[in-house]
C-alpha cells in the first residue's frame, strides 16, 4: 500500500523527487567540500 501511494499519487511522486534530490545534493556537497579541504591554502 505504501509503495502504491508513493509511486501512484502526485504527492507521493513529489516526495520521492524531494528525497532523491536531497540525497543527490548531499553527495554533491560532500564531494565538493572534500575537494576544497584537500586543496592547499592560497591555491585558488
Amino acid at each position: 500500500m505504501a509503495w502504491e501511494l508513493l509511486f501512484g499519487s502526485d504527492i507521493g511522486l513529489f516526495s520521492l523527487f524531494v528525497i532523491v534530490f536531497t540525497a543527490g545534493m548531499s553527495i554533491y556537497y560532500a564531494r565538493f567540500f572534500k575537494k576544497k579541504m584537500d586543496e592547499k591554502p592560497g591555491a585558488e
